[in-house]
């Protein structure tokens, strides 16, 4: 069997998979809201967490793991880049002297914790796309803006679709260059970029042609979708909408507001703590009993 994407889609009947587009949406359009614009380093990592425990309810493990490791990369690269180019703050930790381009370098506490802020929006952003990708059906996208933007609905169906087949193909490449054994020459980087864009490039255009053989762009009349509902909406509409006015809330209060500078000032309270249990607690709304169980995995 093709070793896919870890965040590419796979069918299975978990809530998140079977739920309506729109209740779903909002339920993790609302994780990606505090994690996209809250400064509370708390709230940062309860949204992070309960997205993932809310892709692992619907079986989506390697999606969660992957997230977390391209996020921890990022927030890693935020931390030290952000401690390098910003030298404010009062908390001074280390001089480093004067460099040509970069001039004065001092490494401050403050620098490191807007960093860490940073670092931790780009790991918990991660995380709930992932689980987005590997449990949204791509198809149900397409359906749901197809009656205002075809071409762009397409487009974007199209690029979830061939960006996880262009992972798969870079993987089963160099699987396939390290089985031909020691005495063969190595692969190069040019040459593995050289065949994954040959290989898109025929993949684009077989693509094309198929869609111009079925006649796309070239029908006049309006396809109508019959949307399902499913048993699971009711909780992701309430939980869901639940989630996004105390989201939008804590971030029009500045509920446990983080300050970097020019010192680190943070007093969580209780509606700051109790965001974090209601962000933590929501990731179980995609569990249900036996969910795990009879997962098929990939």
């Amino acid at each position: 069997m093709k070793k896919l994407s870890p965040i590419a889609y796979v069918p299975r009947r978990g809530t998140l998979q079977t739920g309506s587009l729109a209740p779903v949406s909002l339920f993790l359009g609302s994780y990606l809201v505090v994690c996209f614009l809250s400064s509370d380093p708390l709230v940062l990592l309860a949204a992070t967490a309960g997205a993932a425990i809310a892709g692992y309810g619907c079986q989506a493990d390697r999606a969660v793991i992957f997230s977390f490791r391209l996020g921890a990369v990022l927030a890693i690269s935020m931390i030290v880049i952000n401690a390098i180019v910003t030298s404010r703050g009062e908390t001074v930790l280390a001089r480093l002297g004067t460099f040509p381009i970069l001039g004065r370098t001092d490494i401050t506490a403050e620098a490191i914790a807007a960093g860490a802020i940073i670092g931790l929006r780009a790991m918990g952003t991660m995380v709930v796309i992932g689980v987005f990708s590997a449990c949204v059906d791509p198809d149900r996208i397409l359906r749901a803006v197809h009656g205002v933007a075809r071409r762009s609905a397409l487009t974007a169906t199209l690029i979830s679709r061939l960006v996880p087949l262009a992972a798969t193909d870079q993987a089963r490449l160099s699987e396939a260059a390290e089985l031909r054994g020691p005495g063969a020459a190595p692969v190069g980087k040019v040459a593995m970029a050289h065949r994954l864009l040959s290989g898109s490039l025929d993949r684009a255009v077989d693509v094309a042609a198929t869609l111009e053989l079925r006649g796309y762009g070239q029908s006049t009349g309006r396809t109508k979708f019959v949307s399902v509902p499913s048993r699971f909406d009711l909780r992701f509409w309430v939980v869901g909408s639940i989630l996004m006015v105390a989201a939008v809330l804590g971030l029009v209060f500045r509920v446990g507001e983080f300050v970097q500078y020019p010192a680190i000032e943070y007093s969580p309270d209780v509606f700051s703590l109790g965001l974090v249990l209601m962000f933590l607690l929501a990731g179980f709304t995609t569990w249900r009993r036996g969910g795990r169980k009879n997962a098929v995995r990939s």
